[in-house]
């Protein structure tokens, strides 16, 4: 029997719940409903989805400070979160992308704008299908074994953190726009804003930790990756 990608929805307003698991069903999709951070914690403890439908605004813990506990957990690290959130701010949305977020979709919004992020989230976090390894500078990626090292010591990236790596690797000392990202790394960024890539920047700058000036900032044109800021030069 086929496995249907099983969803978590963590949402407090039962009726939207509800139609949001129909909509789910009918899009191929297994889903189980928690109205609360404890509820949701004991599903996530209980059987580890394919993705996360998170709401903003929940009782007790909010789904910010849910996000932020999640990434920070060996097991739920990088199971995709998606935010639902009436907060149509562009600091709010910064701020769920910031918490560990991998997109989100703002209040109301259509069955077929939910199916296609949920899609697109999940299809970034397989692997990249390219089974090749690529050094630049003190930086090795090895997209078959998903692993990434500087000066042989293993880097912890997220699966979106790995395809941008991958990706400005592959194509070393270029300047990318955002938009030119987004249509390679993430390949639908019809929904996607391009406010996004400058999170995911920001996270993979993080994760490469004493490699992060690597990815350089072209102001005005976007992004880089060099070998000669960790060269020294």
């Amino acid at each position: 029997m086929k496995h249907l990608p099983r969803i978590l929805i963590v949402e407090d307003e039962p009726a939207i719940a509800e139609l949001i698991a129909v909509n789910l069903r009918h899009g191929g999709f297994d889903s189980v409903v928690a109205q609360d951070s404890v509820t949701a914690q004991r599903e996530l403890d209980a059987v580890l989805p394919d993705a996360i439908l998170l709401d903003w605004m929940l009782p007790g813990q909010s789904g910010l400070s849910l996000a932020r506990h999640w990434r920070k957990q060996p097991r739920t690290k990088d199971v995709p979160i998606l935010m639902l959130t009436a907060r149509g701010d562009e600091p709010d949305k910064v701020a769920g992308l910031d918490a560990g977020a991998d997109d989100y979709i703002t209040k109301p919004f259509s069955t077929q704008e939910l199916l296609a992020r949920l899609r697109a989230v999940l299809r970034r976090r397989s692997p990249t299908s390219v089974s090749d390894a690529v050094t630049v500078g003190g930086l090795m990626l090895d997209a078959a074994t998903h692993r990434t090292f500087f000066q042989n010591r293993e880097l912890k990236l997220g699966p979106t953190e790995f395809k941008l790596l991958h990706y400005l690797m592959k194509h070393a000392e270029r300047v990318h726009s955002r938009s030119a990202l987004l249509d390679k790394v993430w390949g639908d960024h019809v929904f996607i804003e391009e406010r996004t890539v400058d999170v995911h920047v920001k996270r993979l700058r993080e994760a490469l930790g004493s490699a992060g000036v690597m990815v350089e900032t072209v102001r005005g044109a976007g992004y880089r990756l060099t070998s000669l800021t960790a060269s020294g030069h």
